[in-house]
């Protein structure tokens, strides 16, 4: 996966359960912003980071991971860009995950982004292996509310769509002899 967003020395969080409002609250305030900043333009569309997290928790998807880009101008703390990375409550810790990444700001530094994978631990030093389909952006102008909407319905139906596919191709049981084919073919 190539997340095209750098977050640098950030302010971040991790658990192994969903964070609280306290936590999100301390480490990136700026998902909590109630309005976008003040260099931002009558064209500019809020989307507001809170609402769509809360409309996702009530869909199964707890934060685990958040953070936001640190700012030199103070002022702008609590509108910069952040990123929450979200999977169902029950697989914060499994061994193949579905996750949301969610990105966005009040600054005008990061247009709104919902990117779906799924994601597989490969070994106990962290190492994460996986694949993003589909992708949501959004650019702060018009009514991006609609916009907004139907991209988190999308990307839920993505997810859907590919656990039925993992589950049947998990269901494939080959031979030995073809199992060994395939990992001649898979190494050259």
């Amino acid at each position: 996966m190539r997340l095209a967003s750098r977050f640098g020395a950030a302010s971040l969080v991790r658990r192994d359960r969903p964070l609280t409002r306290d936590e999100l609250a301390h480490y990136v305030p700026s998902v909590f912003s109630e309005e976008k900043h003040e260099s931002r333009s009558e064209r500019y569309t809020y989307i507001p980071t809170i609402t769509l997290l809360d409309n996702l928790q009530r869909e199964g998807f707890q934060p685990f991971f958040a953070c936001q880009t640190r700012v030199r101008d103070l002022n702008k703390r609590d509108h910069t860009k952040h990123m929450l990375r979200l999977r169902r409550e029950g697989q914060i810790t499994g061994k193949q995950v579905p996750e949301i990444i969610l990105l966005n700001s009040h600054d005008g530094s990061s247009s709104y982004q919902m990117l779906p994978g799924l994601f597989r631990f490969v070994c106990q030093n962290g190492l994460v292996c996986g694949e993003t389909f589909g992708e949501v952006r959004v650019p702060h102008k018009g009514n991006v509310v609609d916009k907004v909407i139907e991209g988190a319905y999308e990307v839920l139906g993505i997810f859907d769509r590919v656990e039925e596919k993992r589950d049947a191709m998990q269901s494939l049981l080959l031979p030995p002899p073809a199992q060994q084919a395939f990992a001649r073919a898979a190494l050259t």
